[in-house]
């Protein structure tokens, strides 16, 4: 399967959004983000956003609750 530029480009500005709206809200449960965000995406698409974003140093996770601690 070959990824196109402007598929990576889609994932870039998808990250960014899920980003900025954890960013903007400061701390959000997860299952009420996923909920607004599912006619968008599936669960794993979901799932691995929220990873990268935490692996990022960004986003933190504790009890299913995001809150965002980047800059």
């Amino acid at each position: 399967m070959t990824v196109t530029k402007e598929q990576v480009s889609a994932a870039i500005r998808t990250t960014q959004a899920v980003a900025e709206a954890i960013r903007e809200l400061k701390e959000v449960p997860s299952g009420q983000l996923y909920s607004r965000l599912m006619s968008q995406m599936d669960l794993e698409r979901y799932n691995n956003i929220i990873a990268l974003l935490k692996k990022a140093g960004v986003v933190s996770e504790s009890n299913h609750l995001l809150k965002w601690i980047g800059n």
